[in-house]
């Protein structure tokens, strides 16, 4: 006997679960790793396979970064100008 397909609704729900503990617990576990975090970031905020939840963390940490980057170039900037 086949297993009965899921619905669209059951695969969305399946697909946008929130995460565990433990998920959380891994994830920030490979984005404490140098190297490999900067990639996993790219790689979980760009893919639509990962999880809504994680993907919006990644994405927002990125957005938190390129702003904090901006930032320093600009105290850099007029620290530089003002010589």
């Amino acid at each position: 006997m086949l297993p009965e397909p899921m619905s669209v609704r059951d695969q969305a729900y399946e697909h946008s679960r929130p995460l565990t503990m433990g998920n959380w617990m891994v994830t920030l576990l490979i984005l404490s790793i140098p190297g490999v975090n900067i990639f996993m970031l790219f790689y979980w905020a760009f893919t639509s396979a990962t999880n809504p939840n994680k993907r919006a963390y990644c994405q927002a940490l990125l957005m938190f970064g390129l702003i904090a980057i901006t930032l320093a170039g600009l105290v850099a900037l007029i620290g530089e100008l003002t010589q």
